[in-house]
C-alpha cells in the first residue's frame, strides 16, 4: 500500500512527472490580453463612442440654416418678401428672387433652390414649390417657415410637390442606402483582402493586383446595387447605366481609399477608413437630414466624404435630370485617383526602404511584424 502511495505522489509532483507547474492569474491574463490586442480594444471602444456621438450629435436637433428660397412676386413686393424671410431669426432661409414661376421650377431642378415661394399680390394665399425628392426633411421644414412668416402678416400657403419621390421610393431615402450599400462594399471587401493577406501587400505588384481585384469588384457591385434599385424593387427605375457607373466609381472610391489607408497605417487604416466613411460619413451624407439641417461641423463635411457624394449623385441623377452632378463625381474621382496613387507610392517606398529584410529568417520578420502591429503579406 505504502508502495502505491509513493507513486501516485511522485505522479503528481511535476518536478518528478513533467506536468506544467500552475501559473497565477495575472500570468494567464498577461498571455490572454497582448497589448496590441489591448489597444486594438480600446480603438474599437473609441470609435463605438465616436459612432454614437456623432449620430446623436448630427440628429438629435436638426434646425434651418439658410435653406435656398426663390421668391417670385411683383419687383417691391418681391424685394420686400426677401429682406423679411431674410431677417428671420437664426437665418433658417437664404431668400432670392426669381422672375415667374417657370423661372423658379427650374431653380427647383437644377437645384439651385430647394423651395420657390409664389406670392399672390391680389389675395392672401401664397404657394410653396418643393421636390421632396431631394429628402423629405428640407420641403416639410420650408412649409413650417413659411406657416409661421405668412401667419405674422395675416396669410396663408398652400404647399405643391412638384417633384416627389418614386412610387418604390417611399420617402426618397433609397438613393442614400443604395450609397451606404455601395461604400459599405468597397471599404469591407478592401477590408477582408487585407485582414487575409496583410494589411500591408507584400511588394508594389501585389499592391497593383489587390487594386486590379477591387477595381473588378466595384464594377460588379455598381452593377448589383443597380439591378436591385432598380429592376428587382422598382425604387430608382429609369437610370440603370447611370447607377451602374455611378455605384463603379462610389465602391471603387471607398476601396481605393481603404487600401491607401491600410498601406500607411496597417489594420489601424481599417478603423480610420470606419470613422471616415461611417462614423462622420453616414449622419452627414443628407439621407434623413439634408445639410441644411445640420449641425455646422457635418454641414461642413458631408459632400466631401464618398457617402455624401454618392447619395447626391444617385439623386440628382433619378429625380433632378443629372443637373449638379459634377460636384459629387469629382468628390468620388478624387478619393479613387488619389486613394490609387498613394497606395502605390506608398507601397513603392515602404517596401523600398525595407528590402534588407529578405535576409532575415521569416520568424523573425514575422515577429518584427506582429510586435509594430503592421499586418504584411508574405
Amino acid at each position: 500500500m505504502s508502495a502505491e502511495l509513493s507513486e501516485l505522489s511522485e505522479l503528481s509532483d511535476p518536478s518528478i512527472s513533467g506536468a506544467a507547474p500552475s501559473r497565477g492569474f495575472a500570468a494567464e491574463l498577461r498571455d490572454a490580453l497582448s497589448a496590441r490586442g489591448v489597444l486594438l480594444v480600446v480603438g474599437g471602444l473609441v470609435l463605438q463612442l465616436a459612432f454614437i456621438l456623432s449620430y446623436i450629435g448630427a440628429f438629435h436637433a436638426p434646425s434651418p440654416h439658410r435653406i435656398p428660397l426663390a421668391v417670385v412676386a411683383p419687383g417691391q413686393v418681391a424685394a420686400g418678401t426677401v429682406d423679411r424671410l431674410g431677417a428671420l431669426d437664426g437665418e433658417p432661409l437664404a431668400p432670392r428672387t426669381a422672375a415667374d414661376e417657370a423661372a423658379g421650377r427650374a431653380l427647383i431642378h437644377d437645384r439651385t433652390v430647394d423651395a420657390v415661394l409664389l406670392v399672390n399680390p391680389q389675395g392672401t394665399e401664397d404657394r410653396l414649390l418643393v421636390a421632396s425628392a431631394g429628402g423629405p426633411a428640407v420641403p416639410t421644414a420650408v412649409t413650417r417657415i413659411i406657416e409661421k412668416a405668412d401667419a405674422a402678416q395675416n396669410r396663408t400657403v398652400t404647399t405643391e410637390d412638384i417633384l416627389p419621390p418614386a412610387a418604390g421610393d417611399g420617402r426618397g431615402l433609397s438613393s442614400f442606402y443604395l450609397a451606404i450599400g455601395w461604400i459599405v462594399g468597397g471599404y469591407l471587401a478592401a477590408a477582408i483582402l487585407g485582414v487575409a493577406s496583410g494589411a500591408r501587400p507584400a511588394n508594389l505588384h501585389r499592391t497593383v493586383v489587390r487594386l486590379g481585384v477591387l477595381a473588378v469588384y466595384a464594377v460588379v457591385s455598381g452593377l448589383g446595387g443597380a439591378l436591385i434599385a432598380g429592376p428587382v424593387l422598382g425604387a430608382l427605375d429609369g437610370h440603370f447605366a447611370q447607377l451602374w457607373a455611378i455605384g463603379a466609381l462610389t465602391v471603387f472610391a471607398a476601396a481605393a481609399a481603404t487600401v491607401a489607408l491600410q498601406v500607411l497605417l496597417g489594420i489601424i487604416g481599417i478603423g480610420v477608413t470606419i470613422l471616415v466613411f461611417v462614423v462622420l460619413g453616414n449622419p452627414s451624407a443628407g439621407g434623413a437630414f439634408p445639410s441644411t439641417l445640420l449641425p455646422p461641423f457635418w454641414r461642413a463635411i458631408g459632400d466631401y466624404i464618398p457617402t455624401g457624394a454618392g447619395t447626391t449623385a444617385v439623386r440628382n441623377t433619378v429625380y433632378f435630370s443629372g443637373n449638379a452632378l459634377a460636384g459629387p463625381l469629382w468628390v468620388l474621382a478624387a478619393y479613387a485617383v488619389a486613394g490609387t496613387a498613394v497606395a502605390v507610392l506608398a507601397s513603392a517606398r515602404h517596401r523600398g526602404g525595407q528590402a534588407v529584410e529578405t535576409t532575415e529568417p521569416a520568424g523573425v520578420a514575422d515577429r518584427a511584424d506582429v510586435a509594430s502591429g503592421q499586418s504584411v503579406e508574405r
